[in-house]
């Protein structure tokens, strides 16, 4: 389903959609450090964590410091462009603990009950399938893994509807710029 060039459900954005979005983001990122967010997050040294949606790669140098050499951090995206962008990224800023990853037909290519924490920040609104998504995550997040996921665009009341439905996830704590879930594993 296609609503319009940055709407909601529709997945991979066109790529002309994704360049405005990228340069924005360049620009934002200059005057507003929104990576402090991840302070938030608890991360931990030695942590196996995913930056599910990460666009052009403006959290990845603070969660890449955050997890350490011992840790890995995954920049996980289905638009080539972002993966293009976070290669570029992990190569200028010699990012040795980063790694990004294309996703094809809604699969992430990580390991079941392989990762700590993800965080999905700013892209909820533009998922598709959002039951499909949240089971996706469950699957490759540890049994005591944690998700933190922002509202996208779109009201905190569809985000969470959509987080209940998934059967996968149970919201903890609600902070005004995210929600924090725990996996529900077995159901």
């Amino acid at each position: 389903m296609r609503v319009n060039i940055f709407g909601k459900g529709m997945d991979r954005m066109p790529d002309t959609a994704f360049r405005i979005m990228a340069l924005t983001y360049k620009v934002r990122d200059i005057f507003v450090h929104r990576d402090d967010i991840l302070d938030e997050f608890g991360i931990h040294r030695g942590h196996n964590i995913v930056d599910y949606g990460c666009g052009p790669g403006s959290y990845i140098r603070k969660a890449s410091e955050l997890v350490g050499v011992g840790g890995m951090v995954y920049a996980v995206d289905i638009h080539e462009l972002a993966i293009k962008a976070v290669k570029k990224r992990i190569e200028k800023e010699n990012l040795r603990n980063v790694t990004a990853l294309v996703v094809s037909n809604e699969k992430c290519p990580l390991a079941d009950n392989s990762i700590d924490l993800i965080y999905a920040l700013d892209m909820f609104h533009m998922v598709a399938n959002p039951d499909t998504f949240l089971k996706e995550l469950n699957r490759i997040v540890k049994p005591d893994g944690i998700l933190f996921i922002d509202n996208g665009h779109q009201r905190r009341s569809e985000a969470k509807t959509k987080i209940h439905s998934s059967g996968c996830w149970k919201i903890t704590e609600e902070k005004p710029r995210y929600m924090k879930c725990r996996s529900i594993k077995g159901t």
